[in-house]
Formats: structure tokens, sequence, C-alpha cells
């Protein structure tokens, strides 16, 4: 990554930091700019999730290992981030009609978390998502070994956790990421 594309992304992220303190309150974005500036990884895994539309913002700090933790904020699950099947075995079993692709690897190769369900769960503590899309979300072994995989969606002021067939791909199901630096 450049360094003025860099500089352009960091801009970005301190502009959505400031506009959003409901979602980090007492954090010092000077702190955050230190761990982003010039750590590259971190940059381009959130760049391909700004890039997807995921709106990334600084959500939490883990203390364990001093790391401000982004996750993907947009409204609805990233509309570049759509139409994808659980992951690439699932692609691979499906013989027509192949979505682009898979939500894990995607992530994989992004740097990025797939969100667990808790993970899902307290990003709903802090606003309201997918009111009118799902997100993929990680899915046990156990259920995944059967062929099922988990997605998560807000209706009625609650959130939902679903199952379907990890092949299965729709228009307004994508996943949502995080990243620590």
């Amino acid at each position: 990554m450049k360094k003025l594309e860099a500089d352009e992304l960091i801009e970005v992220l301190k502009v959505r930091f400031m506009k959003n303190m409901n979602r980090h309150a007492g954090f010092d974005w000077r702190e955050i700019q230190k761990k982003l500036s010039g750590n590259t990884i971190k940059l381009i895994a959130l760049n391909n999730m700004e890039a997807t539309g995921g709106e990334p913002d600084v959500i939490g700090y883990d203390k364990k290992v001093n790391e401000f933790i982004f996750c993907d904020c947009s409204p609805e699950s990233p509309s570049g981030r759509r139409s994808l099947c659980y992951d690439k075995s699932a692609l691979d079993a499906r013989k027509e009609n192949k979505p682009v692709g898979a939500a894990v690897e995607m992530a994989l190769t992004w740097g990025i978390e797939i969100l667990t369900e808790q993970q899902y769960r307290e990003l709903q503590m802090l606003g309201e998502f997918d009111r009118k899309t799902s997100s993929w979300i990680k899915t046990p072994s156990d259920v995944r070994d059967l062929g099922g995989a988990l997605f998560c969606d807000r209706r009625y002021n609650k959130v939902f956790v679903y199952h379907n067939g990890a092949e299965s791909y729709y228009a307004a199901r994508g996943f949502r990421g995080r990243v620590t630096t």
C-alpha cells in the first residue's frame, strides 16, 4: 500500500471515528493512529473492508494483546461482500449457479475475521445493523460438518441467528469482519 493511499485511508477512518464517538467513548484517535501508521498488513485489511462497503470503525480495545478492534459498521451487510456461500468446500460442492466466492476464504485472504455470534451481538449493542440484510457468522464445526452454516440479522429490535446450507447464497447476505491493530 502506497503512503498516499494509507494516509487517505487513515483520514477516512479518523473522520468516521470522530463522527461515531458513541462506539468508542474515551478512546484517543492519536493512540489508534500510532498503531495504524506503518502497519501495512492491517491497513490493507482495513482498505479491503472499506473498499467493499464495510465502513470499518473502532468498536473496542483488547487489553490482553494491547490492540484496538475495528469492525464493519455499515448499516447493512457490506455490499461488496454479498452473494457469497459460506466457505470454499461449500463453493466447490455447488455444481451450477456458483457464486463469485466464499465468505471464509475472502476474510482469510484479507487478514480479517468473520464475526462470531457473540461478536455480532456485541456489535448490535452499538447500533442497529442488518435491518434489511443478513451476515454469515463463524459457524461451529459440529454444524458445519453437517453441511450447515449460521447467519444473523436484526428484525423487530431483536438479533436472530438462523441456519442455512453452507452452499446457499443470497443477494442480501454477506459477512461482517473485524481486525485488530
